[in-house]
């Protein structure tokens, strides 16, 4: 069995597929804050904290369906939902408190994109 841990670094890049770019790629930009690095007629690339995130249009069918669900790390999750639903990001939860690792909770809300793509924002609330 090959060591697939010396293999793996990271995540480089995540793809969500899109029907409306345009909308979706002004969404990820203007509301959500990320970098956007270029715009072609059926993708735009942005930069989240160094991990490339595509948006594209679907090339074939067995790639046009919802995405994963992508969680976004924020400082302060109530602050995050606060300004997000200010900006008309539809939430599909409220903060709440999905797992305990002793000195810290995670936190979780989830929201939609323009093209009903599931993401969340995510919190490590410190305990101390």
């Amino acid at each position: 069995m090959t060591n697939t841990k010396s293999l793996i670094k990271g995540i480089g890049q995540v793809s969500i597929p899109v029907r409306r770019l345009n909308e979706s790629a002004d969404f990820y930009r203007d509301v959500l804050g990320l970098q956007e690095l270029f715009r072609m007629n059926n993708m735009a690339l942005f930069d989240c904290g160094g991990i490339h995130l595509l948006l594209g249009i679907a090339e074939k069918p067995e790639f046009d369906h919802k995405s994963s669900i992508i969680y976004f790390n924020v400082d302060s999750i109530h602050e995050a939902y606060d300004r997000l639903c200010s900006a008309g990001v539809t939430f599909t939860s409220a903060p709440h408190k999905v797992g305990d690792l002793g000195t810290v909770e995670i936190w979780l809300a989830f929201f939609t994109d323009p093209d009903d793509n599931v993401h969340a924002i995510r919190s490590e609330i410190s305990k101390s």
